[in-house]
């Protein structure tokens, strides 16, 4: 691949790869959504995939295509969380022993639940970036196999198959509309999408709070930013000064960028339980979240991405709580 394309094929191989290893996920019309819009809002149901978010797609993809040697030396990765999950499940899933490095940012429930699958969990520093310098030693003098949570087209073609599915069930789609984190989502998406129809309009949607790849589109290359709380915790971290895929592919394919407030993000989580009756994390309700916020406009059929739900229930229960009695 170049920097700043994925072949179809590799992403068409790529659910070859993983079908029956992954769920494939319903993608639904929302009637409060479309009429606030004034057309077709479906909702692709990633969230309802097996470990809580669409991370499982890209690390199922990254396990099967390792070599015997790599395997024996076994997996290791940074993570804000759903990756590390994702991977802890498939590598645990072929017998691969895993190790997560995190940061003190990520949640309790997410760590807790990497380490019931069995991976083995080290927490560094505040910051991906951190918990990245302990992967990289950890490959340097143990030999373990990284598996990176976005920048690898391994990673990034098994994400793009999410876009395959979309373009199946709403073949009229006009504007994808992706969290945008790191990259690796948004990337396999655009590259499936606009790899069938380039006419698709293709929009971001991170937090405020430390929003690494806009940073990067907007100087233009890679930077670092600081990291900080946000309820889109998944969001978080940057995209790496050697940014090798995800940035060129973004720069490329990527329409537009739109940021969102903490009240906004709150807002989106409420509402999809209020009204969609689906609990979601932040990272998963910025789609719904840029909609209600008249951030999002569209023209044309819309598919927001509900990418996780893998919240801290008690945080839930008092995000829904505090909006209780709003309109």
């Amino acid at each position: 691949m170049s920097a700043a394309t994925l072949p179809l094929t590799e992403i068409h191989e790529a659910r070859q790869r993983i079908a029956g290893l992954v769920e494939r996920t319903a993608c639904t019309v929302s009637p409060d959504l479309s009429e606030r819009a004034g057309a077709p809002v479906h909702l692709k149901m990633e969230h309802r995939q097996t470990t809580g978010s669409f991370k499982l797609r890209g690390a199922s993809n990254a396990v099967a295509l390792l070599s015997p040697t790599e395997r024996e030396r076994g997996v290791v990765t940074a993570s804000t969380g759903n990756h590390g999950r994702a991977l802890a499940f498939a590598a645990g899933r072929e017998g691969i022993s895993a190790t997560v490095c995190m940061s003190e940012l990520v949640p309790q429930n997410k760590v807790s639940e990497i380490r019931r699958l069995g991976a083995d969990v080290r927490i560094i520093g505040r910051s991906q970036d951190d918990a990245q310098r302990e992967v990289d030693r950890l490959v340097a003098e143990e030999g373990r196999t990284m598996v990176p949570p976005f920048d690898a087209p391994a990673v990034i073609a098994g994400q793009g198959t999410l876009g395959l599915e979309i373009l199946e069930d709403v073949p009229d789609v006009a504007c994808v509309v992706v969290p945008l984190s790191g990259g690796g989502l948004i990337a396999g998406i655009a590259s499936a999408v606009k790899g069938i129809n380039p006419n698709v309009r293709i929009v971001g949607v991170s937090m405020e709070r430390g929003a690494a790849m806009k940073a990067s589109l907007d100087a233009g290359h890679p930077v670092e930013v600081e990291e900080q709380a946000s309820l889109a915790d998944s969001l978080g971290g940057g995209i790496g000064l050697d940014n090798h895929f995800t940035f060129s592919i973004c720069r490329a394919l990527v329409d537009e960028v739109i940021l969102l407030s903490e009240d906004e993000i709150a807002a989106g989580i409420r509402h999809a339980y209020a009204t969609e009756r689906e609990v979601l994390e932040g990272a998963g309700a910025v789609g719904i979240a840029a909609l209600l916020a008249e951030k999002l406009t569209v023209s044309g059929p819309t598919v927001l991405v509900l990418s996780g739900r893998n919240i801290d229930m008690g945080a839930h229960r008092e995000i829904v709580g505090a909006g209780e009695g709003r309109a």
